[in-house]
């Protein structure tokens, strides 16, 4: 039997065949951002990592959704200032919505944060939300193969849908993520029920946020709401929220509000007024009252007030400076490390009064003082990693429970 004699340079050589092979059964390309790993799939497809999106808003929330995010890291990341469109995005070019979280204030604080901490930022949601009508900005009409080629283009450039949406509020819902699977986090306290709250929730038709963050969780535009305590959890289903969309977590901030007392803030034994932002949003308030109550209960002690986020700092510094001349203005700083140095805190409708009763400080309310004892946030100091794991059940499709 003669061999055949083959020629060196021939390409086509059987293990050159067998790795050609392999090539093409795979599809091995050089790494991608976005890519969780090579896989040999149904369709020989690599796996891309799912995206989720975080929208933020005060300085709170922005915080919680961060602290959320650190324990996803196995996903891709995006966060936004919390963002409003049509007429509201009007106004909020007019400046007539500072007293939101909408309002350019807080959003250039929000995204001061988000870059400071080297955070993938996505404005708006421009990039990956997309609602039942698409995304936003995108009017123009697009055939089927050009729906295709553009679905090509944005997943190559890492514009795909967000698989997730984590937001702090439901009483605006934006209209990119409208239609999408949504986890809402408690943010803190909700504002009182009001005459707009019961107009509201009897009216539908009207915007829930009309009525403050009272309606909160009452969208029901959501897969699961994350909830700070079991005394919450009774709180909401009161309200109409629907029992088993609710989760209770703790929530960031709140879950562990021992770890304020260790702090660099130089005042000790003092009392504290923390005031509201009642006013700049039209509602009613006498501040002169609030003062002189706070001036009351100091006594001879030492009294600080620290202002609102959103308050009109110039205005608040000049009513206590008249009202409690010697008493302290604080128009920014950490609330919660101020009242884990406090003896005595006195606040209107504040979450500030979840941690003074969580450190077990004296607290003055407008609140029911009872109810808030039962509201009183878990210290688990878990509530990040708990909401962590309700977003990793939904985004792998498992049971909650």
């Amino acid at each position: 039997m003669h061999r055949i004699k083959q020629d060196k340079t021939d390409f086509f050589h059987p293990v050159h065949l067998l790795i050609l092979s392999i090539l093409i059964q795979t599809k091995i390309r050089p790494y991608t951002s976005g890519l969780k790993s090579t896989t040999l799939g149904d369709k020989g497809r690599c796996e891309m990592k799912k995206k989720i999106f975080f929208i933020c808003g005060s300085m709170n929330q922005t915080t919680q959704m961060h602290q959320i995010a650190e324990h996803l890291g196995e996903y891709d990341h995006a966060f936004s200032p919390f963002y409003v469109h049509g007429f509201d995005e009007f106004l909020r070019k007019l400046g007539m919505i500072e007293f939101t979280i909408a309002g350019n204030k807080l959003s250039n604080r929000c995204l001061d944060y988000l870059h400071a901490q080297g955070l993938p930022i996505d404005e708006k949601g421009k990039k990956g939300a997309k609602g039942k009508k698409g995304a936003i900005g995108k009017k123009e009409a697009i055939g089927k193969e050009g729906k295709k080629e553009k679905g090509k283009k944005e997943e190559q450039e890492g514009n795909r849908p967000y698989d997730l949406i984590v937001t702090c509020s439901d009483v605006y819902l934006q209209k990119n993520i409208r239609g999408n699977r949504i986890v809402l986090v408690q943010e803190g306290i909700t504002d009182p029920e009001s005459f707009m709250f019961h107009l509201v929730n009897r009216f539908r038709f009207l915007p829930l946020w009309f009525a403050g963050n009272s309606l909160t969780g009452l969208s029901d535009a959501y897969e699961v709401f994350c909830v700070a305590s079991q005394g919450y959890r009774d709180f909401f289903i009161k309200k109409g929220v629907c029992p088993e969309k609710i989760v209770v977590t703790g929530i960031p901030n709140f879950d562990n509000c021992q770890q304020y007392s260790s702090n660099t803030f130089p005042y000790r034994n003092y009392v504290l007024a923390c005031t509201s932002v009642l006013r700049e949003t039209l509602q009613f308030e006498d501040r002169k009252a609030f003062i002189q109550k706070a001036v009351e209960i100091a006594g001879s002690r030492q009294l600080i007030f620290k202002l609102h986020p959103s308050e009109k700092v110039r205005r608040a510094t000049l009513e206590i400076n008249k009202y409690a001349p010697g008493a302290m203005v604080f128009s920014c700083g950490n609330a919660e490390e101020m009242i884990a140095n406090c003896d005595v805190l006195i606040t209107r409708f504040s979450s500030t009064a979840l941690v003074g009763l969580a450190l077990g400080k004296e607290t003055h309310s407008d609140f029911n003082m009872e109810e808030m004892r039962r509201l009183t946030p878990v210290q688990n100091g878990s509530a990040a990693l708990n909401i962590a794991s309700v977003c990793r059940r939904l985004l792998e499709r498992k049971a909650l429970c």
